[in-house]
This record gives structure tokens, C-alpha cells and sequence, in this order.
């Protein structure tokens, strides 16, 4: 028995990058929609739909610079530092913050639940590559932040599993870099 070999779908999943360098235009409303849905199709064991998404654009960015802004004064951020994070926001003409909502639950760990969050988060830039954009998912020190996990309603069990900036890669291929595994492998 022979399988069916997709080779776009390969040369496509082997040529896949992270880009940082984003400006507009970003995906549209129905594209976003389109990237949500594949998000929610992340492997999921017990189907709990732990991933939410806060989609953030226009006067959204203005606010996440803010919040962002406040979260570093309260930790005593010197006016470099405030600049720095100020402009954050704006390195994307979108972005989508992904939450792990967790619950308990006997047969799905909450480290599950935070996976299947990831998977979605990484399901959504895969689809915005193939629709012809780029993006990066970005952490740092403010997921854990008390006041940014605060604004995003989070509990103590959830998660804020990054920003998933998204737009039109500037000068395409200059965030291209050749991937290198062996470092990374080992067999048994």
C-alpha cells in the first residue's frame, strides 16, 4: 500500500519561518476568522477548548502599548525601557494574544491544556503564511506580568501563551534562515 504524497503541503511545512519584521496590511476580518477556525482544530486531548483568543488591531494596539507601559512603571522600568515597551505593539498591524483558559479535569493535565493553546497558536501563523503573510509569536516577561494577566482576565491556573504578531512580511526572505538540526537530535 502506497501513501498519497502532498508535495506543496511538504515543500510548504519545510520552508516555514518566523518573521519579525511586519508591516501592514495585516489579515482581514474573514482571514482572521479562517485562521481562528484552524486554530480551534488544534489536537485537543478531552475536547475542552482551552485556547481563547483576544484579537487586538487599530486602537486595540494603542491600548495593549498602555497596559503594557503600566505593567513595566509598576516594575520600576527606567525611560528607556518605557520607550521600548511603548512601541511593542506597534511592530505588527495585528496581533492575537492566545490564552490557556485551563480546568481541572482527571485526564487532561493543565500542562495539556497549555500545549493544545500552543498548537493553536502555531496553527494560526502556519495559516497566515499559507494565506500569504508572516508573523511571529513573541513571550517575554510580560505573559506573566500581574497586571497584563489581570487586563486579559487570566485565573491563577491560566496561561497567557504569547502574542502572535501578524502582517505582511517586510523584504521578503531576510528573516529566512537555513534550519540546523543536529544539535537539536538525538536517537535511540
Amino acid at each position: 500500500m502506497s501513501c498519497s504524497v502532498n508535495k506543496a503541503a511538504i515543500d510548504f511545512l519545510t520552508s516555514r519561518y518566523s518573521c519579525g519584521k511586519l508591516t501592514a496590511p495585516a489579515p482581514n476580518e474573514l482571514e482572521v476568522a479562517k485562521m481562528l477556525t484552524v486554530a480551534m482544530r488544534a489536537p485537543d486531548h478531552g475536547g475542552l477548548k482551552p485556547a481563547h483568543f483576544v484579537v487586538i488591531k487599530n486602537e486595540g494596539l494603542e491600548r495593549l502599548s498602555r497596559l503594557f507601559v503600566k505593567a513595566v512603571t509598576e516594575e520600576g522600568a527606567d525611560e528607556v525601557k518605557l520607550a521600548k515597551t511603548q512601541k511593542m505593539p506597534f511592530r505588527a498591524p495585528l496581533i492575537i494574544a492566545v490564552l490557556a483558559k485551563t480546568v481541572e479535569h482527571p485526564k487532561v493535565p493543565r500542562l495539556e491544556q497549555i500545549q493544545t493553546a500552543g498548537c493553536a497558536t502555531f496553527s494560526m501563523q502556519q495559516m497566515a503564511v499559507a494565506m500569504g503573510y508572516n508573523g511571529i509569536w513573541r513571550t517575554g516577561n510580560l505573559v506573566k506580568n500581574p497586571i497584563v494577566r489581570e487586563a486579559f482576565e487570566l485565573g491563577e491556573e491560566d496561561e497567557l501563551v504569547g502574542f502572535l504578531y501578524l502582517g505582511t512580511e517586510e523584504g521578503a526572505g531576510l528573516c529566512k534562515k537555513p534550519p540546523v538540526i543536529e544539535k537539536n537530535v538525538s536517537y535511540w
